[in-house]
C-alpha cells in the first residue's frame, strides 16, 4: 500500500545481503518480481525501537514463500536478524519496514524455474497510512465493485507482490473521494479492504470475515481478536454481507499501517452514531498499549 504520508526515508537498504545506499539499491530488469510481480514481501511496524511481532510476519513469509514454490535464500533466522539490523542502521524508533523477496532474476519468459536465486530487500523507514483526523473523527468508505480474486485462482493467505486487484479497488474509493474500499468475494460476502481486515460490532458481538471469505489473516487481526477476548468481549468468525455492514453499530479495519482505524460510513450510510463507536475505541487503546509494551 502506499502511504499517504511518511515516505520512506532510509539511510541503508538492505539488498541480499548487504547494507547499500539508496541511490545503490538496485534489481535488474529482468528479476521476476518486476516482470510479473512474482514474489511475496511483508510490511512490519517498528515500535519504540522493537520489531513489532517479527516471528510472525517471518513465519507467514515463509508460508507464502512456499505455497507459490519460491526458495528464499536464506533461513528464518538470518532474515529475522537482517530486518533488526536494518532497523538499528537507519535508527528508526517507530516506523515501518518493507520486507521484500522475488523470485529473482530470470528471462522474459513465464517460467519461474530459470530464477536461481531469489532477491532479497529490506526497507526501514517512517510511515503514516491515514491522517491523525481520521482515527479522532473516523474514516468513510465505499463498496468496491472490483471483487476480490476467486480463492482458486490466488490463495487470499499468500501475501504476494501482485497487487493489482486491491490497487482497482483503492482507486474506486480514491476516485468516491474516500480512503478505503470494501471488497467482496465471488459470493458477495465481505473479505476485506484494500489493505485492512474488517471487524463491524452488533449488539456488543464483534464479527470479523473468515480467512476464507478471501482475506489475508491479517496479523493486527489476531492481535485484535486476543485483546478483545481479554476484554471478556465475543469474537465470532462469519460471513458478512454488505447489509451487516449498512446495519452495523460499530465498523472498523485493522492492519501494521493502519493499526485500528474507526469507519463511521459506507455507501453513504452512517455507522452508529457517526463517530467511532465505544468498543472500537477501546480496542485502539488496547492495541497501543500492548504494541508500545504498556498492556495493564
Amino acid at each position: 500500500m502506499c502511504p499517504i504520508k511518511g515516505q520512506f526515508m532510509a539511510q541503508k537498504i538492505w539488498l541480499n545481503g548487504k547494507l547499500v545506499n539508496p541511490k545503490d539499491a538496485k534489481i535488474t530488469v529482468f528479476d521476476h518480481g518486476l516482470l510479473y510481480g512474482d514474489g511475496v514481501f511483508e510490511g512490519i511496524r517498528v515500535y519504540s525501537g522493537t520489531v513489532f511481532e517479527l516471528d510472525a510476519h517471518i513465519t507467514r513469509l515463509y508460508e507464502s514463500a512456499k505455497a507459490i514454490r519460491l526458495r528464499i535464500s536464506v533461513s528464518q533466522a538470518r532474515l529475522a536478524r537482517a530486518v533488526r539490523e536494518t532497523v538499528k542502521v537507519n535508527r528508526v524508533k517507530d516506523g515501518y519496514v518493507r520486507l521484500v523477496v522475488t523470485r529473482g532474476v530470470g528471462t522474459l519468459g513465464l517460467n519461474p524455474l530459470v530464477c536461481k536465486k531469489s532477491s532479497i530487500v529490506i526497507i526501514a523507514g517512517s510511515i503514516q497510512l491515514y491522517p491523525k483526523v481520521l482515527y479522532e473523527r473516523g474514516m468513510k468508505v465505499t463498496s468496491a465493485t472490483t471483487v476480490r480474486n476467486h480463492p482458486l485462482a490466488i490463495p487470499p493467505q499468500v501475501k504476494s507482490l501482485n497487487y493489482l486487484n486491491n490497487i482497482l479497488a483503492k482507486i474506486e474509493a480514491l476516485d468516491s473521494n474516500v480512503s478505503e474500499a470494501v471488497m467482496y468475494n465471488h459470493e458477495g460476502y465481505v473479505a476485506e479492504a484494500t489493505g485492512d481486515n474488517v471487524f463491524i460490532v452488533k449488539k456488543g458481538v464483534i464479527y470479523t470475515p473468515p480467512d476464507e471469505a478471501g482475506a489475508l489473516g491479517g496479523i493486527t487481526r489476531s492481535i485484535v481478536i486476543k485483546l478483545a477476548q481479554k476484554e471478556n468481549l465475543q469474537v465470532v468468525e462469519k460471513n458478512l454481507t454488505r447489509f451487516d455492514l449498512y446495519v452495523s453499530d460499530e465498523f472498523f479495519l485493522t492492519g501494521t499501517a493502519a493499526e485500528v482505524i474507526g469507519i463511521v460510513e459506507i455507501d453513504g450510510r452512517t455507522i452508529g452514531k457517526g463517530r467511532p463507536g465505544p468498543i472500537t475505541s477501546l480496542l485502539r487503546r488496547r492495541f497501543f498499549e500492548y504494541a508500545h509494551g504498556k498492556e495493564k
